[in-house]
């Protein structure tokens, strides 16, 4: 029992000379002058001190400072690069004794950070790295190996009212980015502990502002970080945004492997406006580009809605077209990325075209981008696209294999691009290369190949039979023949193949088959001014009479020469009239020979 006494009286008489010997022979302040002097030695900067550096001993190790300023580089403006209004740091002072570090709380309050970047390059960084770092560069690590710890723990840290201010002179912009809280609740190697932050940043077009808490561990290696529950808010206000505000969701599992360098992220939550999507990313970051693996499964996507409306009357901005030169992208970017992506979606909405069940995949690798497969659902058929686009040179390059099958054409063409010329089900294939992406290059870079079937079909516009029909009988002397009939002409199949080169389709063998006509022909169509050019021969094989009109078939074996003229929204279908005339004729004539015929055969006795 004495032997207890006398280490407990020891003990007490260590922590009192510690405190006895701290408070009134060891003040910090006497090292002010030094401090500020080495920093001014070592960086040409001016640190301030204002306030006077305190102790506290018992029952824990602790420090306070107040008052700390940094300055920027001189001629910078804000002067102050670096502004702390209050810095606590408490550790437990018995468990130093046997390498345990618990620190009873950790307080930063009101830091301001000054980041200027002048109109000649010159940034606040400038001069704060240390020439005498390279020369010892064993050092630190030498340190960090021979220290070890035994445990750590931490009662709790405070980070409050916390600004970054990123100024570009150059452009004359201000980024700000306040921390307004970051809790930590007790923390121990191996546990988890309760986090929460608020955050938010005034960017030159939008104000941004985020909220979150999760449970992070650090393992007793302090290699291995996990971070689960972690459950955020992020809001967005701004012009360019679509209804100008955007609030965005998400609930994520996280883990970081220190040694390995990898990051791996689970989404159990994602959602922003109307879209939801979960997935899982990883990411390798020991490489110079980090490598970027992600797997994402999202709903309903109405891209028409993301984007931001155009104010002011959609005519009136056509009718002011933009008067600077159109320049290529910049896809140099893509070379610092190594990313792979799977997608599935249930629907994509993209100016006004509606597809569903969207399996995509793509990568992104030392500046080329590649969309391996793409397969959907598209107006009761399947589309399925494969493409690649190389950025790595100045004016990109790209090519493209698409095919649709069993497509409604009719509802496609009027969602795409408000055409209603064609129904039926349709099957498209092509392939295709270009250079640019400057949207007058790509219609007149392009070159392509393909063919195309419709079966079952209509074509919308024109009526063949009828129009046929009318031409005849006004031929024979009947002007008024023209009768008010529906605009279409059905048939059973439409075929063609076609190329396409500096913004000009070809189509040397265009055929529809009906149940009264055969037509055959060729022409062009212009997708830069969309002009159509065709010249069509038309062949009675039925009778086309009107119902309940007695049978014609007058017009059998004669080809009629058609045109298609006009443009895709205003296509203008002729007839050529002197065709008929002469076919006419011809059977006029054929008659009368078969009657000079049989009357001469009759006086000849034949």
């Amino acid at each position: 029992m004495k032997v207890v006494k006398w280490l407990l009286a020891i003990v007490l008489t260590i922590v009192v000379g510690i405190t006895v010997y701290l408070t009134m022979f060891f003040d910090l302040n006497n090292f002010k002058p030094q401090i500020v002097d080495a920093v001014k030695k070592q960086t040409g900067r001016d640190l301030q001190i204002s306030q006077d550096l305190s102790w506290s001993v018992f029952p824990s190790l602790g420090i306070k400072l107040g008052g700390i300023s940094l300055s920027n580089p001189n001629g910078f403006t804000p002067a102050s690069m670096l502004d702390v209004n209050e810095a606590v740091a408490n550790v437990a002072l018995m468990p130093l004794f046997s390498q345990q570090i618990e620190v009873d709380l950790l307080k930063l309050d009101g830091l301001t950070l000054n980041l200027v970047t002048q109109k000649d390059g010159k940034t606040s960084f400038d001069g704060l790295t240390a020439e005498t770092s390279a020369e010892k560069p064993q050092s630190t690590s030498s340190n960090s190996e021979a220290m070890s710890l035994q445990t750590l723990d931490i009662g709790g840290i405070e980070l409050t009212n916390t600004n970054i201010n990123i100024i570009d002179m150059a452009s004359n912009t201000t980024q700000t980015f306040s921390l307004k809280s970051f809790t930590l609740g007790q923390f121990s190697l191996g546990q988890f502990a309760d986090f929460a932050y608020e955050f938010s940043a005034t960017l030159p077009d939008m104000q941004l502002a985020s909220s979150g808490q999760g449970k992070i561990k650090v393992d007793e290696a302090l290699q291995n970080v996990t971070i689960n529950d972690f459950d955020m808010v992020h809001k967005a206000q701004g012009d360019s945004l679509p209804g100008k505000a955007i609030t965005a969701e998400l609930s994520t599992q996280m883990k970081m492997a220190l040694d390995a360098k990898t990051i791996e992220l689970q989404l159990t939550k994602m959602s922003a406006m109307d879209l939801a999507a979960t997935g899982d990313i990883k990411i390798n970051y020991g490489n110079s580009i980090p490598k970027i693996a992600m797997n994402l499964d999202v709903g309903d996507i109405d891209v028409d809605a993301l984007l931001p409306k155009q104010e002011g009357d959609a005519k009136e901005n056509e009718a002011t077209p933009e008067t600077a030169p159109s320049k290529e992208p910049d896809l140099s970017g893509l070379k610092s990325v190594d990313l792979t992506l799977n997608l599935t979606a249930k629907s994509i909405k993209v100016s006004n075209m509606l597809t569903q069940n969207w399996q995509m995949k793509m990568a992104v690798n030392k500046g080329v981008l590649t969309l391996s497969s793409l397969t959907a659902d598209l107006y009761e058929g399947k589309l399925a696209l494969s493409a690649k686009l190389d950025g790595r040179k100045a004016v990109p390059t790209y090519v493209f294999d698409k095919k649709l099958t069993g497509v409604q054409i009719r509802p496609l063409l009027t969602d795409a691009a408000e055409v209603d010329l064609l129904s039926g089900t349709a099957s498209f294939a092509v392939k295709g290369s270009g250079a640019s992406l400057i949207v007058d290059n790509l219609k007149n870079n392009l070159n392509a190949v393909g063919k195309f079937e419709v079966a079952d079909g209509s074509l919308y516009g024109v009526n063949i039979p009828q129009m046929i029909r009318s031409a005849q009988q006004k031929l024979k002397g009947d002007l008024s023949a023209d009768k008010k009939e529906e605009l279409k002409t059905d048939f059973t199949s439409l075929t063609g193949s076609f190329t396409m080169k500096d913004a000009v389709v070809t189509n040397p063998d265009l055929a529809m088959a009906s149940p009264l006509i055969r037509l055959n022909g060729k022409g062009t169509a212009n997708i830069a001014t969309e002009a159509l050019d065709y010249t069509l021969t038309t062949s009675v094989v039925g009778s086309l009479s009107g119902q309940g009109e007695p049978a014609d078939e007058s017009l059998k074996g004669i080809d009629i020469p058609l045109t298609i003229k006009g443009t895709f929204q205003e296509p203008k279908f002729g007839i050529d009239t002197k065709a008929l005339l002469e076919g006419q004729f011809k059977d006029e004539a054929d008659k009368a020979k078969e009657k000079l015929k049989e009357g001469l055969f009759k006086k000849l006795g034949i």
